[in-house]
């Protein structure tokens, strides 16, 4: 379908890519990845028309139908549906010549008709208002006007007219950095039963490995084809990076950093379903290494001065806009280590909920009590906009830490690969990924303990969002965190909890749970679906809201008569890692050989019985567990028997 022949580009006299040759044929799907600035939404642009090659040859098929998805979305007054519609260029040149036959009284009516249902026509409607549900525009909100939604709201509408195209290829640019996590999962699907040839650029590790089967990677100038999906690209990238020396040694350092985080966390492979995918998604991370290390960014959070016990604790909350409440009764307890991540759909409330615990909004009802060493950071799309964008990345942080020296200040910023003269630019010639660098910059250096995360990967490419993953791993603080994306979530968070119907509870599956949840219609809670046989029609339909209030009662006692349960196995996980910090610790001062010289027998024996101290704390706090997730267990059982 496709042909690339040692193609060139340049721009601005930079050449983007050279000699590059590859073909791509009809019902692939390919995943174009590389670093920002590769020249991959340059290869888009070549691909629509829009750029002509400096040297060789791009071969296309001339009846080939094109869909891809514009950028910018004009201030049309027309219906939602209707813009969405437009997508469909056939259709609408057949709406257009029925209507003037109509006026003329024409003979090809007959003709049109067959024609409009040939290409099934008249079910576009059906066809676009399901497109715009699945992305995650409300009912009702198609009849709004183009020009009523926020540019967030119309770049989905973008998306929804480039699928309504019945195209040959179909091209998407970064699709999933204005979706929220259910639209990320819808379109997934979509994307899967999309018949045609499909060219993806995207920074979302699971949604590529989901929908691609080759991966197009460019790098030093080149492209090169990967059989597979993203995780088998890294694999074999990796063994192409360890056959250098250097880049070998660099592997190894970060691998070892890898297998402490994991042995970290080796007490909570319990039969829980969730405790089990994290452990998945860490075993994993071992194999994703070496595939970033040739990447521009090494940071990580400052030790939190203060570690107060509880951080934050939500009793009876109640929080919305004027007489809209959007969350009720929320009852929560946030203690240093927590890594929480917020399920539900757009609207749910997720970002209502970031914003209560930063203190952006007050509650309607209810108490929250903060620790007095409270130190919140707290990250959302609209600080980017926030930034002065006539001040230069220093300044900003000079302003942030008057008391540092500026090279203290420039090595900190080069970890976010800011370096050299790029400090000294204004922040208002930055793209977006680089305001979002800066940002988590400059929450990073305030060194807080209370991380707020309201979709922080959008704009970040691969490396950054890998190198992100890894300082929030180390990070000591508690963590609250909303994302699409799939991979920073489980590797990331050991919690979750979902935002629906106004309430915050707890969700006892795995993200795969999730989205099976989300196929089936989001019908009531696994865990709180009764047992007993199911009542004649008649019967449910006089007892439906009966029924679904004593369903969220009894799933209220069970997660009342559960949680002493859970808190303390929790407690135990908390005691299990912090030792275990410990014990690395000692170890790497135990593996030092001027240790066991004699002028230093004293501090020997310190240190040989400090172990013995740990080794005893670690035994009693796994007795703890194992007691205490047995008997969870047990519970479990009998509640639901």
């Amino acid at each position: 379908m496709l042909s690339f022949r040692d193609v060139a580009l340049r721009r601005g006299g930079k050449v983007l890519f050279s000699a590059v040759s590859f073909t791509i044929h009809a019902g692939q799907k390919v995943g174009l990845t590389g670093a920002n600035g590769a020249g991959k939404s340059s290869l888009f642009a070549m691909i629509r028309g829009e750029l002509g090659a400096d040297s060789g040859e791009l071969e296309i098929p001339t009846h080939l139908t094109l869909a891809h998805v514009a950028q910018e979305t004009p201030p049309d007054p027309r219906p939602a549906l209707e813009y969405a519609l437009d997508g469909d260029v056939e259709l609408r040149e057949i709406e257009a010549a029925i209507a003037i036959e109509e006026k003329s009284g024409g003979a090809r009516l007959g003709e049109l008709h067959e024609r409009m249902a040939t290409i099934d026509g008249y079910a576009a409607p059906a066809r676009a208002a399901k497109l715009l549900n699945g992305l995650g525009f409300a009912p009702g909100t198609e009849t709004r006007p183009v020009n009523a939604f926020s540019g967030g709201w119309r770049m989905r509408l973008n998306l929804a007219r480039a699928l309504m195209c019945r195209s040959d290829l179909l091209l998407l640019d970064e699709p999933t950095n204005h979706l929220d996590l259910d639209a990320v999962i819808w379109l997934e699907s979509w994307l899967l039963a999309y018949p045609g040839t499909l060219i993806l650029i995207s920074h979302d590790r699971d949604f590529l490995d989901r929908v691609v089967g080759v991966i197009a990677h460019m790098e030093q100038g080149g492209l090169r084809l990967y059989t597979g999906n993203y995780t088998a690209f890294e694999r074999a990238r990796a063994e192409q990076l360890a056959g250098q020396q250097a880049a070998f040694e660099k592997q190894q350092r970060e691998v070892a950093h890898m297998q402490s985080f994991v042995e970290r966390f080796r007490y909570k492979a319990t039969k829980a379903r969730q405790a089990q995918s994290r452990l998945k998604a860490l075993e994993r991370l071992e194999l994703i290494a070496p595939a970033h290390i040739d990447s521009p960014f090494s940071f990580e959070f400052q030790k939190p001065r203060k570690l107060p016990q509880p951080l934050l604790t939500l009793d009876r909350i109640s929080v919305g806009y004027g007489e809209r409440l959007i969350l009720n009764n929320v009852k929560l307890s946030i203690a240093p280590g927590d890594r929480i991540a917020l399920l539900g759909a757009n609207g749910a409330g997720k970002s209502t909920f970031i914003k209560l615990l930063a203190g952006e909004l007050t509650p309607q009802a209810g108490e929250i009590h903060g620790a007095q060493d409270l130190a919140v950071g707290y990250f959302a799309q609209h600080q980017l906009e926030q930034l002065d964008p006539t001040d230069t990345p220093l300044a900003h942080m000079a302003r942030l830490a008057p008391q540092a020296r500026e090279q203290e200040l420039r090595n900190f910023l080069g970890g976010f690969n800011f370096r050299d003269d790029m400090v000294l630019r204004n922040v208002g010639s930055f793209s977006g990924g680089e305001k979002a660098r800066l940002v988590l910059a400059m929450l990073m250096y305030a060194r807080p303990n209370l991380l707020l995360l309201d979709e922080p990967t959008n704009h970040l490419d691969l490396d950054m969002r890998h190198a992100l993953t890894l300082a929030l791993q180390d990070f000591e603080g508690a963590l609250v965190v909303v994302a699409h994306d799939r991979h920073l979530l489980r590797t990331t968070a050991d919690t979750l909890l979902l935002v629906n119907d106004g309430r915050v509870t707890d969700w006892e599956g795995d993200l795969d749970d999730y989205a099976k949840w989300l196929g089936g219609g989001r019908r009531e809670l696994p865990w709180e679906t009764p047992t007993s046989p199911a009542p004649s029609a008649a019967a449910a339909a006089a007892g439906d809201r009966g029924n679904d209030k004593a369903r969220r009662q009894q799933g209220a006692q069970l997660r009342a008569q559960l949680k002493p349960l859970r808190d303390a196995v929790k407690q135990a996980e908390s005691v299990m890692e912090r030792v275990q910090k410990k014990r690395s610790e000692l170890e790497t001062r135990l593996a030092d050989p001027s240790l066991y010289e004699p002028a230093r027998r004293d501090e020997l024996k310190g240190l040989l019985l400090d172990k013995a101290r740990l080794e005893s704390q670690m035994e009693d706090a796994e007795t703890d567990w194992l007691t205490h997730s047995e008997a969870l267990e047990v519970a479990e059982r009998e509640a639901v028997s």
